[in-house]
């Protein structure tokens, strides 16, 4: 029987090929999806772009950071506002996430890896 519940949330770099998960004990919030795009840019976003203005975020249409979440707006707002960076979000269409980058290059390689082994800590 499982522990706990795991909610990852990915980031991916398009421009160094790189990924970063955040995982979550919890729910997939507006909360934690801004929370975890400022932990990728405090752990690595602002050392990788240090003049950095401007941060263009790609992300699914629908979930915690989808185009009609209030939340997701009023969080990214306060985030760019504590960062100093200009924000844009650019959502994919509905369905289309199969184009979506993070699909292909990170989440199908955590999947294979928890294929047929059903997660059973957080660890």
């Amino acid at each position: 029987l499982a522990v706990g519940k795991a909610v990852p949330y990915g980031i991916y770099d398009m421009k160094l090929n790189e990924g970063y998960v955040n995982v979550g004990i919890d729910h997939d919030t507006a909360e934690f999806a801004v929370e975890s795009i400022r932990k990728w840019w405090n752990h690595m976003g602002q050392k990788r772009y240090p003049d950095a203005k401007k941060l263009l975020i790609t992300a699914d249409g629908g979930g915690s950071n989808g185009s009609r979440v209030k939340l997701w707006k009023i969080e990214i707002q306060k985030l760019a506002t504590e960062i100093g960076l200009e924000i844009s979000v650019c959502h994919f269409p509905p369905g289309t996430s199969k184009w979506n980058k993070i699909e292909h290059r990170l989440f199908s390689f955590i999947t294979k890896n928890w294929r047929g082994k059903p997660l059973i800590s957080f660890e």
